[in-house]
């Protein structure tokens, strides 16, 4: 089978089969992927919004909401590629998913050599964004945004798609204040920009990782009600 060792590239599993998400899990890494994996739907939304993925794998059988749901509500703040899974081989069925917003069906069973095929062909045809050249360093912490590169200390550290694209978005603006809703709205999409817990959660967890502190920040600075801003050079 053609490998594509591409350690950037994260794909998020939704599936409530234990067996699919380990074979899936396993399959997809040997090929080189960084690979997340949710039981159902809620905690795959939660995931993608907090850790941010390159392509979906969505089962359409799901415990606490229908596939068709989910697709639904990932597609009011996503435009990330979506395979579908199904058991079901309804044509109607196939032509409603693809309506709502999936870009491929896959029906079980399936082998994974065709599966990995067609996700290296999404992945073909995925847009390649330009990232303008912005480097942030003050000899403690180094970011690279084109080269999506982050070093504290010298020692390269991994950020999550979401971590990476709110810390890129607070460089951009350095020295300025990105408000609350801006935020939300570029990371997550304008039908999300109430729910800031998502963002709580974001910058608790990026701070952690650049050694930052809430109580003394070094880096990013919250102004109560209002929004973020990272320090200057």
């Amino acid at each position: 089978m053609p490998q594509l060792f591409n350690s950037d590239m994260a794909i998020l599993i939704i599936d409530d089969e234990p067996q699919i998400r380990k074979f899936l899990d396993i399959a997809l890494r040997a090929q080189g992927y960084k690979v997340y994996v949710a039981e159902n739907g809620m905690k795959g939304l939660e995931t993608l919004a907090s850790r941010g993925a390159d392509l979906l794998i969505l089962d359409l059988g799901l415990p606490d909401m229908d596939g068709q749901e989910v697709l639904t509500e990932l597609r009011q703040w996503s435009d990330i590629p979506v395979i579908v899974l199904s058991a079901r081989p309804d044509e109607n069925q196939k032509i409603k998913l693809l309506d709502a917003g999936a870009n491929d069906y896959v029906t079980k069973p399936f082998s994974i050599q065709e599966l990995c095929a067609r996700i290296r062909v999404m992945f073909r045809n995925k847009p390649q964004q330009v990232e303008q050249k912005i480097v942030f360093d003050d000899g403690q912490l180094s970011v690279n945004v084109a080269e999506h590169m982050v070093k504290l200390a010298n020692e390269e550290i991994v950020l999550t798609k979401k971590e990476f694209q709110l810390l890129a978005l607070l460089i951009r603006h350095q020295g300025k204040i990105v408000t609350q809703k801006q935020i939300m709205t570029e990371l997550w999409g304008v039908s999300h920009e109430e729910d800031t817990h998502y963002l709580r959660i974001l910058v608790k967890k990026l701070r952690t990782k650049i050694g930052d502190s809430a109580l003394t920040p070094a880096y990013i600075f919250t102004i109560a009600g209002v929004g973020l801003r990272f320090k200057e050079s």
